[in-house]
């Protein structure tokens, strides 16, 4: 029985999306074929999609009996989520052949990290990549050869990407095949004291990197719950991953099965066969909320208060912060993991994982169960079930139903917040979101001074200049998408740690974004309107009283109507963020983005 809170806000959802819902299946049903879809090929056509493959494989691509499958990678070798990906290809293609079927290496999609690019000119291209990543997939599914696609995805605006590219092609099936965290390195709790120490000089750079290396250390996901393990529970919340196949590690036997069985199981979803299960269906309302549950329930990242909204809309459906702040207030928070704790997310799937979570949220009405998935059935039945190598031979057996670790994962009778872990924020200064999961009570309520800066750096030289050995609420202006892309500000968050940890009251107030990452210290983040858009943040300055309350979501500037009304708006001050590290190439999505609560969009209408 589904809770009647969760009931509502879908029906609002489903009302607000009428219109736009019904048009985008329209599309997706006239792009339907029956038969493979390269039969509508000419011949020469033909001939150069399948130019390059072996005799028999010409022969299977020439017929009209398989499907072919396409391939879409976010591989590269230089960044550990995605060097994984560089073997699944071969596999893929081999598990098709005896399948039944074809697969073709279809694109490769652009695959940056934040990781590398936190704090750099190359940050501000970030948020852009997903819409590039989404029109490359697109570019790779153009030639018309393929009946169904595997996606090869896991970071944070790689997974969001291949997701939009994938709802432009809706009337195909899909799978999303994760390559799974590295093991676990270096104790979170430690490695954020060494980034403080080196914030406050206390230890050198080789200490630090030192430390940095031994916790991003091998193949596969950071271990922290930022935005692309979030990426992964949200996925297999919308049913489109293979049941428990987020949180497996890279170059296992596993992780190799389930890779393969992907492949079988899209194959029985083509319109050649009696299973059709297009994702431009599969993803609907119930589906989106059930990622949006998976979110407050876990704590995730706020970058999917933009993401998931893109997401959504590119499938014909309406979901905004209000959404996101209704089922806030209803879903608990019942998972513990870094930022939000001390254990990783190998820790997590060790203590009951996703069919534990699945399970816990089903059990009390807080996902919708009755949505089309890639599992062996329709509804989530399959997802409270745990993948195993038994002799060799993949199955999926009932997983706990208790937690194996109630430090790392609580219960909604027993949840470690009675409340989801990300808060709207309204008030004279606009609408926003906080995270506040990691955020201890005695921080979620900061009344202090603000200090105003236009750029990061600053920030950073003010704190080493130690003019913030104060209590102090930093206003850091034009971060917004227009204004510079809306780079994340995680290189803020050692010095402000720092300051909290001081005894200062302390909190971010900006028109950007923070992190996957964020942790302890309260903000309120992706203000709307945007500075470039005219937000009443022109107007604070240096020393005005700010009140931000991230319990009731509620952010002040507390002055007068009046003395605002008097004051000049700040303008940008330089236009250096707009060139330099290829930033010049994206002019056009500055100039052309929507706001960040109607997900950052550039390339579909969002009326």
């Amino acid at each position: 029985m589904v809770h009647p809170v969760l009931e509502a806000v879908t029906n609002d959802i489903i009302e607000r999306s009428k219109k736009s819902r019904a048009t985008y299946l329209s599309r997706l049903d006239e792009a339907l074929d029956k038969g493979p879809h390269r039969a509508v090929l000419g011949c020469g056509n033909l001939a150069h999609g399948f130019a390059a493959c072996g005799a028999g494989e010409k022969a299977d691509l020439a017929g009209d009996k398989k499907a072919n499958i396409a391939i879409i990678s976010s591989y590269n070798d230089m960044l550990s989520a995605h060097q994984p990906f560089r073997d699944f290809p071969a596999i893929i293609k081999e598990a098709a052949r005896e399948a039944g079927g074809v697969a073709q290496f279809a694109g490769g999609v652009p695959a940056m990290c934040d990781g590398v690019t936190q704090g750099q000119p190359g940050m501000e291209l970030s948020l852009f990549s997903r819409d590039v990543i989404a029109m490359a997939t697109a570019i790779g599914l153009s030639h018309n050869m393929f009946d169904a696609a595997l996606y090869l995805g896991v970071c944070d605006k790689i997974v969001p990407g291949l997701l939009i590219g994938a709802l432009s092609f809706g009337h195909l099936p899909a799978v999303f095949v994760p390559a799974g965290p590295m093991p676990s390195g270096m104790p979170n709790k430690e490695k954020v004291r060494i980034r403080q120490l080196y914030a406050e000089g206390k230890v050198g750079r080789e200490e630090l990197l030192k430390a940095e290396s031994e916790s991003y250390h091998s193949p596969g996901t950071c271990t922290f719950y930022g935005t692309a393990n979030s990426n992964q529970m949200m996925v297999e919340m919308m049913g489109l991953h293979l049941p428990g196949s987020s949180f497996i590690n890279p170059n296992t036997p596993l992780r190799d099965e389930l890779t393969k069985q992907a492949t079988r199981q899209v194959l029985k979803f083509t319109a050649l066969g009696d299973d059709f299960r297009p994702i431009g269906h599969m993803i609907n309302e119930k589906a989106i909320i059930n990622a949006l549950v998976g979110l407050l329930a876990t704590g995730g990242s706020t970058n999917h208060t933009i993401h998931l909204i893109a997401i959504a809309r590119a499938a014909g459906i309406i979901i905004n912060w209000d959404d996101f702040d209704r089922l806030s207030k209803l879903i608990p928070l019942v998972t513990r993991i870094y930022p939000n704790g001390q254990a990783d997310i190998n820790h997590f799937q060790a203590a009951g994982g996703m069919g534990l979570l699945i399970r816990e949220l089903t059990a009390h009405g807080m996902l919708h169960e009755d949505i089309i998935t890639v599992g062996d059935t329709h509804g989530m039945a399959q997802y409270t079930q745990e993948p195993k190598l038994r002799d060799g031979q993949l199955i999926w057996e009932e997983g706990t139903d208790t937690s194996l670790d109630s430090d790392v994962i609580g219960s909604v009778n027993a949840p470690f917040a009675t409340s989801g872990g990300l808060h709207l924020i309204k008030g004279n200064l606009g609408r926003g979101m906080s995270k506040i999961s990691a955020v201890d009570p005695k921080h979620q309520v900061v009344e202090a001074p603000a200090m105003v800066f236009d750029h990061q750096d600053d920030v950073v030289e003010a704190f080493k200049r130690g003019e913030m050995n104060k209590d102090v609420i930093v206003v850091l202006r034009f971060q917004g998408p227009k204004s510079n892309g809306m780079p994340e500000l995680h290189k803020l968050t050692p010095s402000l740690g720092v300051l909290q940890d001081k005894g200062f009251k302390v909190a971010l107030v900006t028109d950007g974004r923070m992190s996957g990452a964020s942790g302890k210290v309260p903000s309120a983040i992706h203000l709307c309107p945007e500075c470039a858009d005219g937000s009443l943040l022109t107007k604070v300055r240096d020393g005005d009283m700010i009140r931000l309350d991230t319990q009731r979501g509620e952010l002040d500037v507390l002055v007068s109507e009046e003395e605002l009304n008097s004051r000049i708006a700040c303008v940008m001050a330089n236009t250096e963020h707009h060139y330099g590290m290829g930033r010049e190439l994206f002019d056009s999505f500055r100039r052309g983005v929507s706001t960040a609560e109607t997900g950052a969009i550039n390339m579909f209408n969002v009326e």
